[in-house]
């Protein structure tokens, strides 16, 4: 915990990038293209920062040169609608739709990180192009087992929960190896009649089931085992996490977040984790790779004076629930020998338009480089701040 605490002391302000370019843009012949976009997801890998805006633009950032490599659009029409950075062989994968195909179908491409550094991202190569993933189909990254799920919606499911349609009383369920599709286990699970079912979720060999105003159920479909949770007491969630090194799992409603384990019980209520988005926003949380750190867009403190009309970035311990550390406005003013143009090491750099309390403003999207140590956010004007130490 005090190792946290002094690896977040002094983060502040340090630079600021920007996704749109108008002159980078011209080329784009999709009119929304070429407009400024509020940014919605946020990868880093390799020194690189890549910034997805809700237009479907994507630019690539060095942290050496504090300069844009890129755009990663490698056709004029090209729409990314989401990023994935696949460390078992250093590239990154993008999702995308095109107007040429009426944006109809996903398109997933991976692209080596090499090659994205060198200014190439036309270097890369078509993935699951034997799938149709037109709608209703998905495509769905696991970074825990290493695997890619895809649903081709004009042939076979690729996922681990199938949930039937259900019949009176019960709703049949059928679990699937990841591996090759075989049915593992099938069997029906009751259901109390007109009650609408608020959420059906599978975390290993647990099920959790849960209808409109009854109890949580957790079922453990080895033995059949259930446990029951009162309803008050668990009350439907917006989102999950589940957090696979702990055998726990986090839940999002009203702005709060809670950890509970598979025996029914709340392990954690954060003392000081009040989210920004009443609707959880998961890309602005980030979970570290030891699952004992939450970092996400907070409510400020409302007796800080810089803190009106924006938040702050909140770091908590997942199992003490304790706040370790906070950038707020009023510690977070940036070293001027540090983000200024005076560094030979930072010449390229633009010099920082955003005050931190404008820095904070509405963040639409988060990430944490753990090698370097680093908190990444994109807001509604599609800039990306770099907050270190």
């Amino acid at each position: 915990m005090t190792d946290a605490q002094e690896r977040f002391r002094n983060i502040r302000l340090q630079e600021e990038y920007d996704t749109y370019d108008p002159k980078g843009h011209c080329t784009m012949v999709l009119p929304f293209l070429r407009k400024r976009s509020k940014i919605i997801e946020i990868v880093a890998a390799r020194d690189i920062v890549f910034a997805l805006a809700q237009s479907g633009v994507c630019a690539a950032f060095s942290r050496e040169t504090n300069q844009r490599i890129c755009f990663l659009n490698v056709t004029p029409d090209e729409v990314i609608r989401s990023l994935f950075y696949n460390k078992n062989n250093d590239s990154l994968i993008t999702v995308s739709v095109y107007a040429s195909d009426n944006f109809s179908s996903l398109k997933c491409r991976s692209t080596r990180i090499e090659y994205i550094r060198r200014g190439q991202p036309d270097a890369g190569f078509a993935l699951f192009e034997s799938e149709s993933l037109k709608w209703p189909g998905f495509v769905e990254f696991d970074d825990v087992n290493g695997k890619v799920l895809t649903y081709s919606a004009q042939d076979s499911p690729g996922i681990m929960l199938l949930i039937l349609t259900k019949s009176s009383g019960c709703v049949p369920l059928e679990i699937l190896s990841i591996e090759d599709g075989t049915v593992l286990k099938s069997f029906n699970h009751l259901l109390h009649r007109n009650k609408k079912v608020d959420f059906i979720e599978q975390f290993n060999e647990k099920l959790l089931v849960k209808q409109e105003n009854e109890n949580l159920q957790i079922l453990d479909v080895r033995n059949f085992d259930l446990t029951e949770v009162s309803r008050t007491e668990f009350m439907t969630p917006s989102a999950f996490i589940f957090l696979y090194e702990n055998q726990l799992f986090l839940t999002f409603r009203n702005r709060t977040v809670a950890v509970w384990n598979f025996r029914g019980e709340l392990v954690t209520s954060f003392e000081d984790h009040l989210l920004w988005h009443p609707d959880c926003n998961t890309n602005n949380i980030y979970i570290t790779s030891d699952q004992d750190l939450i970092i996400s867009y907070c409510k400020a403190d409302s007796d800080d004076p810089l803190s009106e009309g924006n938040g702050s970035i909140n770091i908590s311990n997942i199992l003490t629930g304790k706040c370790l550390a906070k950038i707020k406005a009023s510690n977070s003013f940036p070293n001027e020998n540090e983000c200024g143009q005076n560094s030979k090491k930072h010449r390229h750099a633009s010099r920082i338009r955003s005050t931190a309390a404008e820095a904070l403003e509405d963040i639409t999207a988060l990430f944490y480089d753990e090698e370097r140590n680093e908190i990444y956010t994109g807001n509604r004007h599609g800039l990306v701040h770099v907050w270190s130490n």
